[in-house]
């Protein structure tokens, strides 16, 4: 029988080992199926793109079922309910009001938000392995280069609006500038981690995907290939970690964590998946039901930012509950 310490470092490695796993191979997969320019994509990449996509921002859903998280959005109303709520309703009516071409504008401004928050994301999971492998905080240098790069490949993709259905907003000049910050942002967490005394191989691999997570925005010219990798990883990254709270047995008994955020995940996940297709329709209610989606999605980076923000008191005591090979009691 394995000994506590010998279970908390195969949980430990499980979660590194399949972090990096699902991380690389989600960008080399998505790259070698994606298809060509102006073409649909198959069956296993839209498969893919479902679990990166609605199911990952439906996942968070699952939170809401465990008593201590309704507890704790009851003590923060407008975190967890107030501002979710005002975003699903907010958005949904300027999608009824507006016409598709005229509500993809808007899109700019969610895409920046989407796609930063991946990066903070990507920012949390690089401090996260430094801790769980005893390999001392990320620096100053270190933190504000993967918000860099971050910044410049999101500022580079929004002047690359083909790859994203948008209308032209005239910010190619952008994309050179974007470039240049990006590997300067590289050059700042090179540095960083050249610096530092602990460089376990894990960290370093976690660390430098972080890093170079929008690479493909920069070098691949196919919508797919350059954009679709970065939803898939970062789903999957998600749906990982938060299937390994859910894993953890609860007090007392009850429904198995894993089959009911499974199945939270997978039937909000096709509601969501089928909102997502409505945005051209002739129709304000259906158009509606897109906003919507929009909403439900801004939503989930809200209500993240709370759960996983490690700097306070409540999520590090119930993620160090939950997770206590990867963060110190």
């Amino acid at each position: 029988m394995a000994t506590p310490d010998l279970r908390l470092s195969r949980l430990r490695g499980t979660w590194l080992y399949g972090t990096l796993l699902l991380s690389f191979g989600a960008f080399a997969v998505v790259i070698a199926l994606a298809p060509a320019p102006g073409t649909d994509p198959g069956r296993a990449l839209t498969g893919l793109l479902f679990l990166g996509s609605s199911m990952h921002v439906a996942a968070t859903g699952w939170f809401y079922t465990l008593p201590e998280i309704r507890a704790h959005a009851r003590a923060n109303l407008g975190r967890y309910a107030t501002v979710p709520l005002a975003l699903v309703a907010g958005t949904a009516a300027v999608a009824a009001a507006l016409t598709e071409p005229a509500f993809r504008w808007a899109l700019y401004a969610f895409f920046a938000w989407q796609f930063f928050h991946f990066q903070k994301q990507n920012l949390g999971m690089a401090a996260l392995t430094a801790g769980a492998l005893r390999a001392g905080s990320l620096s100053r240098a270190e933190r504000d280069a993967i918000t860099v790069t971050g910044l410049a490949g999101t500022v580079a993709l929004l002047s690359r609006p083909e790859l994203l259905a948008l209308h032209d907003a005239r910010l190619g000049w952008v994309f050179p500038v974007a470039c240049a910050v990006f590997l300067a942002g590289i050059g700042l967490g090179l540095h960083g981690m050249r610096r530092r005394r602990s460089r376990p191989p894990a960290f370093a691999a976690v660390y430098l995907g972080s890093l170079l997570f929008f690479t493909p925005v920069f070098v691949l010219d196919a919508p797919y290939a350059a954009v679709a990798g970065l939803i898939v990883a970062h789903g999957l990254q998600y749906l990982l970690i938060v299937g390994m709270v859910a894993v953890t047995p609860r007090p007392g008994g009850g429904l198995p964590g894993v089959a009911t955020m499974f199945a939270v995940a997978l039937v909000g996940g096709l509601l969501l998946n089928l909102a997502s297709h409505l945005h051209g329709s002739p129709h304000a209610w259906e158009r509606a039901l897109y906003g919507a989606f929009l909403g439900v999605t801004m939503a989930h980076f809200v209500i993240d930012a709370g759960l996983w923000r490690l700097r306070d008191e409540f999520p590090r005591r119930f993620l160090t509950a939950h997770l206590p090979y990867l963060l110190k009691p």
